[in-house]
């Protein structure tokens, strides 16, 4: 759907756009488009992140209004913030949550090949402190500990959604060859940090080589640190 063409509209566009050049500036995006589609928002999808969060609640809406049934996941939860959402936006789901919710490991570190971000460990964070962010706790299951031994006694499950964000190259390549095969057709993986700083270069190595491996197509999500998303 898009403003007729009229003089109120193109004043519209003028503005936003003006507004938009000014918040640039403070690295912010002000979109008003998605008011278009005609309901309410979820109110967790305004925030720096916009993008993305309004791309998962397209996403959950999609897979609901066609009826695909499925488990739901995210690899790399740190505090719980993204997982937040998908727990909200899957209300019927159960959510699985992977991490160590302890941080980086120093035989993670010095697998990748840039160590820039070494500061980042992502230790601040707790299965306690995660949990009570969740809408709906009791669909949450957590697994702690390292990926993918922490996939064990799940080799039956389907999903419908996950959301990758575990930063390395070995746990995002690792999430792909487990989520994917498990993926129903139609169901979504989202993968974090693709287009960011050369400080997250083993995301887009795992995604390239699992794509190129496989032959599978994904497509590049104009989100906070540039996502990309696989569709089954």
């Amino acid at each position: 759907m898009q403003l007729k063409q009229s003089p109120l509209s193109d004043f519209l566009r003028s503005i936003f756009t003006l507004i938009n050049k000014i918040a640039s500036m403070f690295n912010v995006i002000i979109s008003p488009t998605m008011y278009l589609i005609g309901r309410d928002r979820e109110k967790l999808i305004y925030n720096y992140d916009y993008f993305r969060r309004s791309s998962l609640e397209l996403v959950a809406e999609e897979l609901s209004e066609r009826g695909i049934s499925g488990s739901v996941a995210e690899l790399g939860v740190f505090r719980g913030d993204f997982a937040q959402c998908i727990n909200c936006l899957f209300p019927k789901q159960k959510l699985y949550l992977f991490d160590t919710f302890e941080g980086f490991s120093n035989k993670n570190f010095k697998s990748e090949s840039n160590s820039s971000w070494i500061d980042q460990d992502f230790s601040n964070t707790s299965v306690e402190l995660v949990l009570k962010k969740m809408k709906y706790p009791d669909n949450c299951i957590v697994r702690k500990g390292f990926f993918p031994e922490t996939a064990k006694g799940l080799e039956n499950e389907e999903y419908i959604f996950v959301n990758i964000d575990a930063d390395l190259y070995e746990p995002i390549y690792e999430g792909l060859k487990y989520f994917y095969p498990r993926l129903k057709k139609s169901g979504y993986i989202f993968v974090h940090d693709y287009n960011a700083s050369s400080a997250y270069n083993g995301v887009k190595k795992a995604v390239k080589q699992f794509s190129e491996e496989n032959d599978i197509s994904f497509f590049p999500l104009s989100d906070q640190l540039g996502s990309v998303v696989f569709v089954k």
